[in-house]
């Protein structure tokens, strides 16, 4: 496509030596942080679509070429090989609608037979637990999800969601009692397990924990901003804040 050939050339172009001093010092390394940001800035960007996720979407791609660009200087590989792989790789896993027909009728048939396929495939062929594969560089949120949803495959999971809840308010009691014995790294032992509990939780509710407590987030901010905009903070007493608070829920 003729606009993806300019971008591919825009960034060549930045790195050459009479290019861009910025761009020609990048490394895979030092993009990590840029990749992330920009990941986020798409995933706010979804919400309210248009341009905004037009103009994030533009800058997620050009992490994507800029690192394939560095890689092909690098003489391992240049941006069609990852085109390549990524088209190969969707066929491969979409028998149902690719060459050979297999019969497939929900979306729980296309993932179990999405990870039958994976397991055949040499990238992953080495992998010696049903756990390998989950990124440590996750959010922890994410993390946890994943890890979960992986030994839920095997049937290591609860089996309805209030042996869930159960869990959570087990984690509660004994966060409690190690915040009351003063054992500091007990309770934050205890407190990460109720974090756990909670996303599994959420995964059994069906809600995706970085999502639920990012929207409690942006609903806190909201509401502290209504109490900032009509109040003086540091003279305000806790009282007059929390009425503030109050009112901002209506």
């Amino acid at each position: 496509m003729k606009k993806f050939d300019e971008l591919i050339e825009i960034i060549k172009k930045l790195r050459e030596p009479d290019g861009c001093p910025w761009d020609r010092e990048q490394t895979l390394e030092s993009l990590k942080p840029h990749l992330l940001e920009e990941t986020y800035e798409v995933l706010e960007a979804m919400d309210e679509g248009g341009e905004k996720l037009k103009g994030e979407l533009g800058d997620l791609l050009l992490q994507v070429v800029f690192q394939s660009n560095i890689c092909e200087e690098q003489g391992e590989f240049k941006i069609e090989d990852v085109i390549d792989t990524i088209s190969k790789k969707m066929i491969r896993r979409h028998p149902h609608v690719f060459g050979k027909k297999v019969e497939i009728k929900t979306s729980d048939e296309v993932l179990v037979n999405w990870e039958k396929i994976k397991k055949e495939e040499k990238e992953h062929a080495e992998r010696a637990s049903i756990l390998d594969g989950v990124p440590k560089g996750m959010p922890a949120l994410l993390r946890a999800e994943k890890l979960q949803k992986k030994a839920s495959k095997v049937g290591f999971d609860w089996s309805e969601v209030h042996g869930v809840i159960d869990k959570v308010e087990e984690e509660i009691g004994e966060l409690r009692y190690e915040i009351m014995s003063g054992d500091e790294e007990k309770a934050k032992e205890e407190l990460g397990d109720l974090f756990f509990a909670l996303v599994n939780l959420s995964r059994h509710l069906g809600v995706n924990p970085e999502l639920c407590l990012n929207e409690a987030s942006n609903k806190f901010e909201r509401r502290f901003r209504y109490v900032e905009k009509n109040c003086d903070l540091e003279e305000a007493t806790l009282e007059q804040m929390d009425r503030l608070w109050e009112e901002s829920k209506k």
